[in-house]
């Protein structure tokens, strides 16, 4: 199969995509396929070059890909790659070689994969993709309309709400300190700061509005935190995280050793059932597709909030949804396998019914379907 892992970009996860990228790319060779990774921002070469026959020349397109920084990219350095001047998000050749594909494979994190846009772009040109469709993937990237949904849905989460830059007001007392303030739209806990007062609720706003134009304001609830993996609409086991610092920002995400995870999580047969039913629903109230992963948090008392979804979730070796799998005897390079095949699935009409709301479905073994 004929499949480009399309990664880069000019989200604050750049690295992030590039690294899982390279691990879907080597992953997929090993299992037969023809693969190439390609930036969705730099392209290959110059517009008009040929590329009649990329595929047969992969490997020359392979370039080294760094490890991932204690912070997020400098992307007007990024943006500086590319040569001549250029506007958008598609470089050269990125549409001419994704055509040639049986498959796209997302790779792409952050605001410019998860927003929908390309997603969107793709369905309008006929090129076939992997993960959620254009609206799934806007409905989750922006967190202050997915909060509308949970609470539409009866699904819980923090409380909360959206200010844009031009709007800034004080925090109202129904949510008080300390408190959360993030980017709207964006991911990896990029921008995102834990306030205590009035004075860091200024800088907080201003650190966040550095990002983009709409921030979330959301109560800050103490408590473990885990994500729950779902493919085609069943959960996988619970991964919890342990962050060595107490707070799972960028550096801790993507640090060795700044966190420890626990899958199977040590939680009651009733909890993890709970979590995994809430994981679904919010797969069915976003209207995502193929894979996803849910983060959620619990606190002291085991109350349960849900605080987004993930629609491209990395998938390094050992990203979390990974480590899910692994832990069903499910291998890292059949997983890869496993998101497209769901993917060209739902392309010919062959995706299981969702279970019905309340009620979680396992993912196992038998579910795998083949390419």
């Amino acid at each position: 199969m004929k499949i480009v892992v399309l990664a880069g970009g000019i989200s604050t996860e750049r690295d992030v995509s590039l690294i899982s990228g390279a691990g879907i790319l080597k992953a997929l060779r090993e299992k037969g396929h023809q693969v190439i990774l390609l930036d969705v921002f730099l392209g290959y070469k110059k517009r008009g070059e040929d590329v009649s026959n990329i595929f047969e020349k992969a490997a020359e397109m392979d370039s080294q890909v760094n490890d991932i920084q204690a912070v997020d990219p400098d992307i007007e350095q990024v943006k500086k790659m590319r040569d001549g001047d250029e506007k958008g998000l598609f470089g050269p050749n990125v549409i001419e070689i994704c055509r040639q594909a049986d498959i796209v494979y997302m790779g792409l994190h952050g605001a410019d994969g998860e927003n929908g846009k390309v997603q969107a772009a793709f369905d309008v040109l006929g090129i076939k993709y992997t993960g959620s469709d254009y609206l799934g993937s806007a409905l989750a990237m922006d967190k202050g309309m997915a909060k509308k949904v949970f609470l539409q849905s009866k699904i819980p989460t923090p409380n909360g709400f959206t200010m844009t830059k031009s709007h800034i007001h004080e925090l109202p007392k129904e949510i008080g300190y300390p408190c959360i303030v993030k980017p709207c739209c964006g991911g990896s806990s990029v921008g995102m700061s834990i306030v205590k007062n009035e004075t860091e609720y200024k800088k907080a706003l201003d650190l966040a509005f550095k990002y983009e134009n709409e921030v979330v304001v959301e109560e800050y609830i103490k408590g473990r935190e885990f994500s729950v993996g779902v493919i085609g609409g069943k959960s996988l086991p619970i991964i919890e995280i342990i962050p060595k610092s107490g707070v799972y920002d960028y550096e801790t995400k993507y640090q060795p050793g700044m966190a420890t995870d626990v899958c199977p999580a040590p939680l009651s047969d009733e909890i993890t059932d709970k979590m995994q039913t809430y994981a679904i629903d919010v797969y069915r109230e976003l209207k995502l597709g193929s894979y996803a992963r849910i983060d959620f948090l619990l606190d002291a008392d085991d109350n349960m909030y849900c605080l987004e979804a993930n629609t491209l979730p990395g998938m390094t070796a050992t990203s979390l949804l990974p480590q899910e799998a692994k832990v069903l005897g499910i291998e890292y390079g059949v997983l890869c396998e496993q998101v497209i095949a769901q993917a060209l699935a739902a392309y010919n009409g062959e995706s299981e019914e969702l279970p019905k709301p309340g009620t979680n479905s396992h993912y196992g073994k038998a579910d795998l379907k083949k390419l």
